[in-house]
């Protein structure tokens, strides 16, 4: 795929449209999160559909996403991606506000992102995506967006 729906894991790179995302490999080490997003605006309803088209593909159709209201604009409470209904449920405060859950069928847990706002400093957003995307991250979504680089792991390569 091309354009707004292709995913990047090298974030330095990615032309302008595309979808800014790094998932962790599918035999990581489990963590806080399962990767990172970096959408472009606080619009949830015109920035999920790339990602859920995106992740249908390799991690399945996505029926829920809970997001926490004070990050995004009001949203709708159900939006179509690839002829299926999603719902969007907002919360306050029983998750980590800077994260989207998504759901599948029946309830089933699929992926937990880091969501980057879209106003980060670019060099703390792509920082943030290459290590939520390593496979043996552990670190928490605030770890993930300090602007301190001495906070980041040191590789042991």
């Amino acid at each position: 795929m091309t354009g707004a729906s292709t995913l990047t894991t090298d974030p330095t790179h990615a032309p302008s449209g595309e979808l800014r995302c790094s998932l962790k490999p599918a035999n990581a080490t489990p963590g806080h999160v399962d990767g990172a997003w970096w959408p472009r605006t606080p619009d949830l309803v015109a920035e999920i559909p790339a990602l859920l088209d995106r992740l249908a593909d390799g991690w399945g159709a996505v029926d829920r996403v809970s997001y926490d209201l004070s990050a995004w604009s009001p949203a709708a409470r159900r939006i179509t991606v690839r002829g299926r209904r999603v719902r969007l449920d907002g919360f306050r405060g029983r998750r980590p506000a800077d994260a989207i859950h998504l759901s599948g069928p029946a309830g089933k847990a699929i992926l937990t992102l880091l969501v980057i706002p879209p106003d980060t400093d670019p060099e703390v957003a792509e920082r943030a995506l290459r290590r939520a995307g390593t496979g043996d991250n552990q670190d928490t979504t605030t770890d993930l967006l300090s602007s301190d680089p001495s906070t980041a792991p040191r590789s042991t390569s």
